[in-house]
Formats: C-alpha cells, structure tokens, sequence
C-alpha cells in the first residue's frame, strides 16, 4: 500500500473563529482517505529578517519541513486591507529563505480566499498567486476560489450551508485531481 498523499494547510488567519478557518476544516472533511492533511501552524513564527537565515529558529524549520515534506499546500486565508495577510506572507517568505533553499519551487500550490465583502478577497488571492509564481510553485488555476460574503455562507453553528458545500464541491474535486497529477 502506497503512503497518503499529504497536503500542507495554511490558514492566513490567527483567530480562533476565523471564517476562513471554518471553510478550511470543510474542505479538509471531504478529502478522500488516500489524502492526509496536516495543518501548518504560523502564529508563533518571528518576522522574517534576512539576519536569521544564519540562525536555526525552531519554528522556522519546522515549517520549513512541514512544507518541504508534503505534496502540496492548500491555503486559506482572509484579506486584510486588499492584500495578504501578515502572517501569510510572513510564512511565505519564511519558507523561500535562506537563498537558493526556497520550499515552494515546484510545490503545488492551491489558494481558497474568504471575506465578508463582495469581493471575496480576490486580492490576497491574486496577491498570493503572484508570489507564489515567481517563486516557481505550480498554482492550480481552475477553478479560482474566491469566497464574496462568506458570513453568509456559514449555518448559524457556523457549519458550512448546503448552497456553499455545492460550491466548494467542484474545488474539492479539483484539489483532489491536482495533487494526485504527476508535477510539471
């Protein structure tokens, strides 16, 4: 038997009841068993400075590796002021240093932003997209996800409504298809 293939979770959101936490764990239960999700852990990482890439940060490696040893990334995140989040970016950068050890070239990459807007955060979404291409990662590009209204979207017990699960089905199949795909 074959090992799971393995997906690393971002979520660019440090609350505790972050909307964007809710479509994660959705999309994470519907994931076959052939595939195994690991939740990468960003809230306790230092702001990058290019001073520590001669330093060994626990949590900087940690990271490092999550990444470096799964499959692919999934990320789901919020926009904060028409761009990534902090956090996000922070661990972004965090993960292509030291030069010339960068974690993403070639990784797959999938992006879901969520906002109460009617944007969806389509901005940190492309924001996101753009790092990650010019840090060589393969981005899947169909279907793009971009949640508008997503408050909306949540049951009252914050559960994913029926109408956004019929949505987020055809990414979820997706996902499914892109990183069982043989890389570029």
């Amino acid at each position: 038997m074959s090992a799971p293939t393995t997906i690393a979770l971002i979520i660019g959101s440090l609350r505790k009841e972050s909307i964007n936490r809710k479509f994660a764990e959705y999309i994470v239960s519907q994931m076959p068993d052939s595939i195994k999700v690991e939740e990468v852990n960003i809230a306790d990482l230092p702001l990058y400075n290019q001073d520590y890439d001669d330093t060994t940060i626990n949590s900087y490696e940690r990271v490092r590796q999550q990444l470096k040893a799964a499959d692919a990334v999934l990320i789901v995140t919020p926009e904060h002021n028409r761009t990534m989040p902090a956090a996000l970016k922070n661990v972004i950068d965090i993960a292509s240093r030291p030069y010339k050890e960068s974690v993403w070239a070639h990784k797959k990459v999938a992006v879901v932003t969520a906002s109460p807007s009617n944007y969806g955060g389509i901005n940190s979404g492309l924001d996101v997209r753009k790092s990650m291409e010019m840090l060589l990662a393969q981005i899947m590009t169909s279907p793009e996800m971009f949640l508008s209204q997503a408050t909306e979207s949540l049951n009252e017990d914050g559960s994913v409504s029926e109408r956004t699960q019929k949505y987020l089905e055809r990414f979820i199949n997706a996902l499914v298809a892109f990183v069982g795909s043989k890389s570029a």
